[in-house]
């Protein structure tokens, strides 16, 4: 069986976790495969959009407990086990951040701990009106510390919190409500509603997205002032694409415009 399955259609990379019977628990081998998938699509200019779905009953149950169990039985009580797992964890959860491509969730069933942490990294997320989110660990006497730093970085900080010290879920309406996804589709239009998004995305010049999605990231550290001034260097770079002069002239003259890129 594949652990992470890949299909390419019209620019669009569908990415699905295929281990339901564990919930798409990211384990080792898991965090491996979307490392190196995310790897591969940082240098594929063929690809626009990238979609992430579980396979299953749920999107992703985080980190395999199973395996940590396992892992803590060493001579250091897992420390350095430990280290390495959740190192490359938030190696692969930056790597998202840092393709050139948008990555939308596509997001079902439950989303929790780690598996919060993966659709808060995504740079969009639609989720079936049935799905729950949470970080949970503090009920079993692990805060989601590593999950809390992609989930303060989209909800208010408040509402963050609560989440990480209950331990309970949120539902679907909750999570556009906070910002954590952007819509919210019923279980037989889930694909529909989440390739409609990648199609209008995919349409877009390429070029353009991938210096947006990068500018926008990096002016969200900044302030106020190194923003304007760092993205208004962005912008003159933008405006000198060949593709981009193309777009500005075929608005003008009311028509389709004829992209290199």
């Amino acid at each position: 069986m594949t652990l992470l399955e890949r299909h390419d259609k019209n620019a669009v990379a569908h990415l699905r976790m295929n281990a339901p019977e564990k919930l798409n628990a990211l384990s080792e081998a898991m965090l491996e495969a979307l490392q190196n998938e995310f790897d591969r699509l940082s240098k594929d200019r063929s690809i626009r959009v990238v979609i992430l779905s579980g396979a299953g009953k749920a999107f992703c149950a985080g980190h395999d407990l199973k395996e940590m169990t396992v892992g803590r039985q060493s001579e250091d009580g897992g420390k350095a086990y430990f280290k390495s797992l959740f190192d490359n964890c938030a190696k692969m959860m930056s790597s998202i951040q840092k393709l050139p491509q948008p990555v939308i969730a596509k997001v079902h069933g439950i989303a929790t701990a780690a598996g919060c942490q993966l659709v808060s990294s995504c740079d969009l997320a639609v989720a079936e009106d049935g799905a729950r989110f949470g970080v949970n660990g503090v009920n079993i006497g692990l805060f989601c510390s590593t999950p809390m730093v992609a989930l303060s970085r989209n909800i208010p900080r408040k509402q963050a919190f609560e989440m990480l010290t209950t331990g309970q879920f949120i539902n679907a309406e909750t999570a556009q409500d906070y910002g954590l996804i952007n819509r919210i589709a019923r279980p037989e239009d889930l694909d529909s509603v989440t390739g409609e998004l990648a199609k209008t995305i995919s349409s877009k010049l390429a070029a353009a997205v991938k210096i947006g999605k990068e500018a926008f990231y990096k002016q969200l550290e900044m302030s106020l002032e190194e923003a304007y001034a760092y993205t208004g260097d962005v912008m003159v770079e933008n405006m000198l694409y060949r593709d981009t002069e193309e777009g500005i002239s075929a608005f003008i003259e009311k028509r389709d415009p004829t992209w290199e890129q």
